[in-house]
């Protein structure tokens, strides 16, 4: 063993063969657990004329069904459940569009296995026993607050429960509590930046040194943003509650990619509209298989987060795979005049204009049977105080920055600053008006 890794961490440095052959013992387990106690699984394998002794290799993987989300909805709350709930130890739950929440149940089994990726994922972003961690993550149902809180109280961290909100006292507390690392929504940051100025302050005033940031896509455009005005080093950190919470992957300080803890979490990339393999290198739909989950194991989950699987060895040692920045989902994706958008490729055009800040939303409309989309961006209070046509050239520029990558000319409004709402969670990029009758919702107030 070596004497500087921690002993939770050494799987990261496994060698590609021998984690292979862990994967399989795991998932070949992890099989046989959903056959034996998940009916919905149990009837999809028996339809495809399967059983668990089927599964003799890696690649035997691929024959089984998918899981998304539906399935979960329609068992919902206990119906994917491989354990008796006298088992589970907890359960959290994430917000459901239908009306009903996403449920999963953790045995203290699945605790360790959660506290241990989020070890894990600390430790590679470069936190240690003397880092006090604050934890502006939610707490609650919502799986980030107590699954990076556990994480980091396993490998020694100070950690401060502050939960999301009161941006006041997380000020406070960031200053007088010697606070040198940071988990939060990266758009809940950029809100901390501001008032830091607003009030006068600077980050040279704090010990802040780190930011774990996830919940939801962000570009490396926003990583610069983040790293130039406040001096900390900005880490990604990508999980979801179906899987386990916080902890799938994050980055090193490589920031070449995301290490994922495929010893838990086995990854596939397919083709988003087939559901085909696709090789690693290649962009497609993460879908993921828990190996060493109890309570609530999933099988070829598909995530709809869009990434490729990068082969090779990190510069930083470790063996895992990693996965590319996740910067788009399959279902964030808009269609405009035949054109495929994400919002990341907006926030990229946005960032790579001076005097704006990383606050914008996308209006999506309808007129006359066809779908219209225009940004409304803000402006610095700066550039909101120089002549009319300062900020025209502005607009002009962020339009050219806008076709520059989507390839199409799509209106863009200048708001005042601190006009567009601002999020302690995640952020909402699209507001969409289609199913509202066919008239322009409100215009904000432009310069």
């Amino acid at each position: 063993m070596r004497p500087d890794i921690r002993p939770e961490c050494m799987t990261d440095y496994m060698e590609p063969a021998s984690l292979r052959a862990l994967q399989l013992s795991r998932l070949q387990d992890t099989i046989r657990r959903c056959y034996d106690h998940v009916a919905l699984f149990r009837r999809r394998m028996d339809e495809r004329g399967l059983a668990p002794a089927d599964i003799r290799s890696l690649d035997d993987l691929a024959r089984l069904p998918f899981t998304d989300k539906n399935d979960l909805r329609d068992t919902y709350p206990y119906g994917l459940f491989a354990e008796p709930m006298s088992h589970v130890v907890r359960i959290h739950a994430s917000s459901g569009t239908t009306g009903k929440p996403i449920v999963v149940g953790y045995t203290q089994e699945d605790l360790d296995v959660w506290s241990e990726v989020v070890l894990r994922a600390f430790c590679a972003a470069g936190l240690d026993e003397h880092d006090v961690l604050q934890n502006a993550y939610g707490y609650g149902l919502f799986t980030g607050g107590l699954g990076a809180h556990c994480g980091g109280e396993r490998l020694g961290l100070t950690v401060i429960p502050i939960s999301g909100g009161n941006t006041e006292r997380q000020l406070l507390v960031m200053k007088d509590f010697g606070v040198t690392a940071i988990c939060c929504t990266p758009s809940y940051f950029i809100h901390l930046i501001e008032r830091i100025k607003e009030t006068g302050h600077s980050f040279d005033q704090l010990k802040l040194r780190a930011g774990i940031f996830g919940a939801e896509p962000w570009t490396d455009a926003m990583r610069a943003y983040i790293q130039r005005e406040s001096g900390i080093k900005a880490f990604d950190i990508y999980g979801l509650s179906e899987i386990i919470g916080p902890g799938v992957a994050i980055e090193c300080d490589k920031h070449d990619g995301l290490h994922l803890f495929e010893d838990h979490f086995y990854p596939e990339i397919v083709d988003p509209a087939t559901g085909a393999l696709l090789p690693d290198g290649t962009e497609g739909e993460l879908v993921i298989t828990t190996l060493t989950k109890k309570a609530f194991p999933m099988v070829r989950y598909r995530t709809h987060d869009i990434t490729a699987l990068m082969p090779g060895r990190c510069a930083c040692g470790r063996t895992l795979r990693r996965i590319r920045r996740i910067g788009s989902r399959c279902d964030d994706m808009m269609i405009l005049r035949g054109v495929n958008i994400f919002p990341s490729q907006i926030e990229t055009a946005l960032l790579s204009v001076e005097k704006t800040l990383p606050h914008y939303q996308i209006h999506l409309t309808r007129k006359a049977g066809l779908d219209q989309m225009d940004v409304r961006v803000e402006v610095t209070k700066e550039m909101f105080g120089d002549r009319v046509s300062e900020l025209e050239t502005m607009r002009r520029r962020l339009a050219h920055a806008i076709e520059h990558i989507t390839g199409l000319r799509i209106p863009v409004i200048l708001a005042e600053p601190n006009t567009i709402a601002r999020s302690e969670g995640k952020a909402r990029r699209i507001i969409d008006h289609r199913d509202e009758p066919e008239t322009r919702p409100p215009q904000p107030t432009t310069p």
